[in-house]
């Protein structure tokens, strides 16, 4: 298979094609990384992995048209995995138009090429071809206390314009496979959590803070609710869903691990006072500071992953702690990424700026 993976230098993506190249078995060709190298895209996700002559990076936008189809061509594409999106709630309330150009008209032109490369293969590999779209829970919109978790065929009520914007390309994904025939594949996920997340997220923004003696920030009452699912499951659920999925068919994944964000947090300073302690012996929980809520907050997130499990095998491996504990061990082992990325040192040299 050569797979060709957009965004794959942000969170997921990164640790997708990490999964890819270096598990025993993949039946991989070449796989193609194009990326946009946003604020969250970082080519230091993946460094160690230059050297793989299966690994191809190209820096481009997956609304350059010209650039998509050359590559569809000149790498014989036989799938392809659409990570590509901005995906931060707050970021998409202060200025939503950069989410419906990547998200929306970003989606589309990569499906045309999709469609035109896809319509041109020659049996068995047109059969064979998928488009898989990597999408979130978001687009369900909240569920009220005790509701049961989302499914496939729930309807869609997306509450923030980074939900509204990832809706339209799951309308998108779907109406190119009923009008078309494109042999096309959407997943749904919970929140991801794990090695490279971006600092801004919660989790390692939790970290990051705690660490250097600055409030925890917790908006509201900290009750909403999360399901939180470990990226590495998440990852291989994806590329089981890629590899076996039912072309036209939406895959649900969740994590199974419910957490009211206070407790996250909580959480969260238990471990690093166990095992990065203050040096006043203070606990780290003493930081939490409530702040003023997010509009439109969603109250709880959760997901129903029975069809994934009933029809794929798919089961997380993680549970949430055992995954939050190798999540923070991450963090504490590598200072340097993250004071590289909260720097932006990577986009200042991407620009030719001198390091400071």
């Amino acid at each position: 298979m050569n797979l060709l993976v957009t965004g794959g230098c942000g969170f997921i993506g990164s640790n997708f094609v990490r999964q890819r190249l270096t598990e025993a078995g993949s039946p991989l060709g070449k796989l193609v990384n194009l990326d946009k190298l946003t604020y969250a895209g970082n080519p230091a996700n993946l460094a160690d992995l230059a050297g793989d002559p299966r690994y191809v990076f190209v820096h481009g936008d997956i609304g350059d048209s010209a650039l998509v189809a050359r590559l569809f061509a000149d790498h014989a594409i036989d799938a392809i995995a659409n990570f590509a999106a901005e995906t931060h709630v707050d970021r998409s309330i202060d200025s939503p138009e950069p989410f419906i150009q990547t998200n929306v008209v970003g989606t589309l032109r990569l499906l045309n090429c999709a469609r035109r490369h896809w319509s041109k293969l020659p049996e068995p590999r047109k059969s064979a071809f998928r488009f898989l779209h990597v999408s979130t829970d978001e687009v369900y919109g909240t569920l009220a206390p005790g509701e049961a978790p989302w499914h496939e065929d729930c309807p869609y009520e997306p509450n923030s314009p980074y939900a509204a914007s990832k809706a339209a390309s799951d309308h998108l994904v779907r109406a190119y496979h009923h009008t078309f025939g494109l042999p096309v594949l959407t997943t749904n996920c919970s929140n991801n959590y794990g090695p490279y997340l971006f600092p801004e997220k919660v989790i390692p923004l939790m970290i990051l803070n705690a660490l250097e003696g600055k409030p925890l920030p917790v908006y509201g009452d900290g009750q909403q609710i999360r399901d939180w699912l470990y990226v590495e499951d998440h990852t291989a659920a994806i590329w089981l869903v890629l590899q076996r999925g039912r072309p036209g068919e939406t895959y649900n994944i969740g994590g199974l691990n419910e957490r009211r964000n206070l407790d996250l947090v909580k959480t969260i300073c238990a471990l690093l006072d166990e095992k990065s302690p203050r040096a006043d012996g203070r606990s780290y929980a003493t930081l939490i500071t409530f702040v003023q809520d997010r509009p439109g907050h969603d109250r709880r997130y959760a997901i129903d992953s029975s069809k994934i499990r009933r029809e794929l095998g798919w089961a997380p491996r993680e549970n949430f702690d055992t995954g939050i504990a190798k999540t923070v061990d991450w963090y504490l082992a590598h200072r340097e990424w993250t004071a590289d990325i909260t720097a932006r040192k990577y986009a200042r040299e991407r620009l030719g700026v001198a390091k400071s």
